[in-house]
Parts: structure tokens; sequence; C-alpha cells
């Protein structure tokens, strides 16, 4: 079963990353990676989204024509999730909807580190629309921001860290979501350093659409 990774930005190394974390979570799936390469390079708030919505609808109406069984959208803000899901075939996931709807599925309060402050509406706006907002503590900013990530990776690592124990101290979580595709490469060390559940978005739309497509 091929399953199409799509990151709406151009970092094609984002998608290579994403798309190592994806094949090993679900090797079942047939995975192959496509960048979005007229989208802006980071997409970080409304704004960016929206530049980032046309080119993206392009390579699924593209994913269509090669007959793809399953798509995930390989951006934490779930760009233009509704409207892909109107245009493809098949299933289209989302990785921060797939991270939300995981952590509910397990009863847990959930807060989410994500990049720069203007990508926190977005989120919480996805949360309440997908029914969630019950489960969410907060979102919080790890002033990082997407390309910072890998340019800057140990200072990034670092801020992320400092941000998610803040989160297990004050928030009252179960569970902490990682808010940008960005951060694959930082799932391990958030993990040796928090003691609540570390939840990475990429892993949970692999395995999430692994459950999907077997039962199609």
């Amino acid at each position: 079963m091929a399953v199409l990774l799509i990151n709406p930005n151009s970092t094609e190394s984002m998608t290579e990353a994403m798309l190592e974390v994806a094949r090993e979570a679900a090797p079942e799936l047939e995975f192959d990676g496509w960048t979005s390469h007229d989208g802006p390079p980071a997409i970080q708030g409304r704004l960016d989204g929206e530049m980032a919505t046309a080119p993206l609808l392009a390579l699924v109406e593209k994913a269509n024509a090669e007959n793809a069984d399953g798509i995930i959208i390989g951006c934490f803000d779930d760009t233009a999730l509704f409207e892909c899901t109107e245009t493809f075939t098949g299933p289209v996931l989302g990785i921060g909807q797939s991270a939300f709807h995981y952590a509910a599925l397990r009863q847990w309060k959930f807060s989410v580190v994500t990049t720069l402050n203007v990508s926190v509406p977005v989120i919480e706006d996805n949360v309440t629309r997908l029914g969630l907002a019950h489960h969410l503590a907060q979102v919080r900013a790890s002033d990082v921001a997407v390309l910072e990530l890998e340019q800057s990776p140990d200072a990034s690592e670092e801020a992320v860290i400092n941000e998610a124990k803040r989160a297990e101290q004050n928030d009252g979580i179960d569970a902490l979501v990682l808010g940008c595709a960005g951060m694959v490469k930082l799932t391990h060390a958030v993990r040796r350093s928090i003691g609540v559940e570390v939840i990475d978005p990429v892993v949970a739309a692999a395995t999430c659409m692994r459950w999907m497509l077997q039962r199609t």
C-alpha cells in the first residue's frame, strides 16, 4: 500500500527526516516523500499556511492521478487538511490531528510544545475544531523557529527540552506532543528528559494510516 507523505513546505531535508521516521513506525506500508517546492521554506502561522495551500492541493491532485492509497500531510499545523480530504479519494491524515487523537484515545491530558508564538492560535483552533479541547492543557512556544531546528540543533534541543520540562512541572499533563514536523529528531532526547509520555506526531500519523489501510 502506497502512502505519500507530503511536506507542504519546500525544505527537502525535513521531508527526508519525516520519511525515515514514518518508515520505521509502519514498515508494512510503502512510503514516498513529496516536497512542495512552491511552498514557503517553513510554515509558521496562518499566513504561511495560506501560502502553502495552493501548491499542496496541486500535489494532492497529482496523488489522485498516481493512485496513491493514502496521504499524510507533514506539517503540524495540518495545513489545508480538510481541503485535502475533499480532494483526495483515499484517507488523508494530518500529523497534528493524529497526535491529538492518539492522546485523546488514551484519555490523556496533553500539552504541545511548538516553535513560535505565531503557531499557537493555529494549533489551539485545530484542537478545538476536532472536538478535543478538553484534553488540551496548553500550547507552548519554545521560541525556536522551524528552520533553526536544523540550523542550530543543539540550541534548539535545549530550548525544546526546557519548555517540555516546564509543561511537565506546571500543566498537570499525562503526555507531551512535539508540535512541529521538524522536531522528529528530538523525540528521543525529550523522552530522556521528562517523565510523561512524549508523542511524535509523525509516528502517530504513520501508525494510524497503517491501521486505516489494513482495514480497507
